[in-house]
């Protein structure tokens, strides 16, 4: 793969404080948004690794922060989950810059800021990407934070690179379970046509069910963008693109790697989280049991040799926008030792 770095682009607001929260719900969006997020702010500048993947020419977005003052030589990954990107990880990205560390943030191929091709999607891929761009900002070694997906990618990245992983932090991770034994397979037509057809509704449901106290108006910044790109002419590139990275979950589970994990992990768990891919096609009987996020933590705790975990109560599948406080302190915590 070629290698090569972009210029970077201008920074914008803060992610967290993009939406007010006296401002009320649109009923509809009529504003179009790029497919690669081109309008949207990101709290931080960006740049790009140039990619050659399966004939086609790629871009992946990526932050580069250094701390402002007194660097300790630690470098710090950020992976984002399914249905986010970079962005919203800029409070935390100010939290660990300020005690020093470098911090990465990339947006992975399919996501965000970066290319939405139509290729075979999988965390040895994503992996692979990760170590690419840690070779081209010249960093040998992180801790690596990954939520969400981010989460399987981290557990993927740390045992493919051992030698390149200082650490492992999990941020209420999906993938502790495999999800092919509960659900059902979907044709990647189906999944297509779900994306296609999503609601601004139902989405909105969705994304408020990541949590039990944030605001609604604050986690209307991850509807927007997801309702806006539906009115690109470009959306039907967007929505294969969502449902390839869907079926990437599905088919490829890392929950049978937990035990080669070989470097300290920390896993930060919000208890009341009860995220599944494809719960709603698992028959009835099996679908109570599916996303039992904390019970699945603590398996995957007693699996992982040495590995630590945090539970927050009255908290969602998001800790670090939900309970930052908390998050933080546990990952400074880990991080000192």
């Amino acid at each position: 793969m070629n290698r090569t770095l972009a210029t970077f682009a201008a920074a914008g607001l803060m992610f967290a404080n993009v939406w007010a929260q006296d401002k009320p719900l649109p009923d509809k969006y009529e504003d179009p948004l790029g497919t690669c997020f081109e309008e949207l702010k990101y709290p931080y500048p960006t740049a790009f690794l140039n990619l050659f993947v399966e004939g086609q020419d790629l871009r992946m977005c990526f932050m580069d922060v250094q701390p402002p003052k007194n660097p300790n030589g630690r470098t710090v990954v950020l992976l984002h989950g399914k249905n986010f990107w970079g962005a919203y990880w800029g409070d935390t990205i100010k939290f660990l810059t300020d005690r020093g560390f470098r911090v990465i943030v990339p947006d992975q191929i399919g996501f965000g800021k970066s290319s939405k091709p139509s290729i075979h999607y999988s965390f040895d891929f994503l992996a692979e990407n990760t170590a690419g761009l840690l070779d081209l900002l010249q960093v040998q070694k992180a801790t690596i934070i990954g939520h969400s997906m981010g989460g399987m990618l981290a557990i993927r990245f740390a045992r493919l690179y051992p030698g390149r992983t200082e650490a492992l932090v999990l941020e209420d991770p999906i993938g502790l379970e495999d999800y092919k034994l509960s659900v059902p397979p979907a044709p990647l037509e189906q999944l297509y046509q779900q994306e296609l057809t999503l609601s601004l509704e139902d989405y909105r449901k969705y994304v408020q069910g990541y949590f039990v106290t944030f605001p609604k108006e604050k986690a209307e910044v991850f509807v927007a963008p997801r309702m806006r790109v539906s009115l690109s002419g470009d959306f039907p590139r967007w929505a294969l693109c969502a449902a390839l990275t869907t079926l990437m979950i599905y088919q490829q589970p890392v929950c049978y790697e937990l035990s080669e994990i070989k470097v300290p992990t920390l896993l930060i768990i919000g208890q009341e989280d009860h995220t599944a891919v494809g719960k709603d096609r698992a028959p009835i009987d099996l679908r109570r049991n599916l996303g039992n996020i904390p019970e699945l933590a603590k398996k995957a705790t007693e699996a992982i040799p040495g590995a630590r975990l945090v539970e927050l109560p009255n908290v969602g599948h998001i800790p670090h926008l939900e309970a930052p406080d908390a998050f933080f302190q546990a990952v400074e915590d880990f991080l000192r030792r």
